[in-house]
């Protein structure tokens, strides 16, 4: 049976007289994709023009740079805000070194932060096995706590910002956890997508999709025990995105150890790539559709990000993500995969 998903590639060229060639004529090829379950564009350009920027972890620890840290073991239990006894009566959530505390400035009604370490700066290499279970259990156990608080929220979310490329306000690691009616448009036109492409062919789009892409063998990285991890096929990173499928989740009452194992292991092989290519920072998003229905799969992001350069601290992001809502990537999918797979 032929696929129902179609991956659309506009390829196009422009040809100018380079300054670097003694003004010869110069064709550069980009492409413009279209995401196969929202009808989005992405572009890709710049091949080779940027790469990532190597950040001096080391200075992110001086005290003149790192001044006053909320989350820092020796000030969090004085700083940090504690939930209302009639959501978490002890007040915070602990696993580990793992800290689940309120977030003084709410995406939403219940939102949550996680303090990942101790550590105030903390490698990719230190991200290890036992901190990134400690903090997904911890995190997924307080969104089921919230599911049972407040139903008519029907969206869960994990966030996470890594480092100051990615926006993150601290250097110091850690998470955010919320449920909402509001989960951000990407979210939302998945969401509205999957159900059309589920009524129209009466199939999961997720699951569709893993199905495709092994069959194309040229963005699937690879299997984890029930997840499966592949390189989108448009990146809302500019160094590409990885994102990671559970086609039998459906909502945070499906996710479990078993989930958070592979999407831990994952992770960790995600951590080996990037730092054998001097990736230092990255946005990560994990999303659970609403209860009851079976076309929106779990599935969790990463993008890698970066500086543009470390002289003005340029960001990776521009008029074209900002204003046009256009993500731009100077890596290929099918290039990222082929890099990645080495570490799956």
């Amino acid at each position: 049976m032929p696929s129902k998903i179609e991956f659309q590639v506009v390829e196009s060229e422009s040809t100018f007289l380079h300054p670097r060639k003694g003004f010869s004529p110069t064709t550069e090829k980009f492409e413009v994709r279209i995401d196969p379950l929202t009808g989005r564009t992405g572009h890709f350009s710049h091949f080779g023009a940027i790469k990532p920027q190597r950040l001096s972890l080391e200075a992110y620890a001086t005290p003149e740079i790192k001044g006053f840290c909320p989350f820092c073991i020796e000030n969090r239990d004085k700083v940090t805000p504690r939930f209302m006894e009639s959501i978490v009566p002890e007040g915070r959530l602990s696993r580990g070194e793992a800290l689940l505390i309120p977030n003084l400035f709410p995406y939403d009604i219940h939102s949550g932060v996680m303090v990942m370490t101790d550590h105030h700066v903390v490698s990719l290499g230190g991200l290890n096995e036992q901190r990134l279970t400690d903090a997904f259990s911890l995190g997924i156990e307080f969104l089921k706590r919230i599911r049972s608080i407040g139903p008519s929220l029907p969206y869960h979310l994990m966030t996470w910002n890594y480092m100051p490329p990615s926006g993150g306000g601290l250097v110091h690691p850690h998470q955010q956890y919320f449920a909402t009616n509001h989960p951000g448009n990407q979210f939302m036109d998945e969401l509205r997508a999957s159900e059309a492409f589920f009524g129209t062919h009466g199939l999961n789009y997720w699951a569709a999709l893993i199905e495709a892409e092994q069959k194309i063998d040229k963005r699937y990285i690879g299997r984890i025990g029930v997840s499966h991890w592949l390189s989108s096929f448009i990146s809302l990173g500019i160094l590409g995105e990885i994102i990671c499928v559970f086609p039998d989740v459906f909502s945070i009452n499906d996710f479990n150890d078993i989930h958070i194992r592979d999407l831990v292991s994952g992770l960790l092989r995600v951590f080996e790539y990037y730092s054998a290519t001097d990736v230092y920072s990255f946005n990560a998003s994990l999303f659970f559709g609403p209860e009851g229905q079976e076309c929106f799969s779990c599935h969790f992001r990463i993008a890698a990000r970066t500086f543009l350069n470390m002289r003005d601290y340029a960001p990776d992001l521009n008029f074209f993500q900002a204003l046009l809502s256009e993500p731009v990537s100077v890596i290929m999918p099918e290039e990222l995969c082929t890099a990645a797979k080495v570490y799956f």
